[in-house]
């Protein structure tokens, strides 16, 4: 996949991280999930060729995935919103 894709995930401390994939360390640590998402998203705008943004569950499933600064390769099909 062309460019970069960020984890927001949760640690056993409570602390949500963005963490770039493949990286061993997150870029950043949060009380929120909403701020680690924000701070990832973030990473990517800034990022030429942009990337994805996976949003992990507490429990490590992917809740959900944001294609952020290029077009989505997989665009939702609902078209009412």
């Amino acid at each position: 996949m062309p460019g970069q894709r960020r984890h927001v995930t949760q640690r056993p401390d409570g602390q949500w991280a963005d963490k770039a994939e493949g990286a061993e360390r997150a870029g950043g640590l949060y009380n929120t999930q909403a701020e680690a998402q924000a701070a990832a998203t973030q990473h990517l705008q800034n990022r030429p060729g942009g990337g994805e943004v996976v949003i992990h569950r507490a429990d490590g499933q992917i809740r959900n995935s944001n294609t952020i600064n290029r077009p989505d390769p997989d665009p939702p099909r609902d078209t009412r919103h």
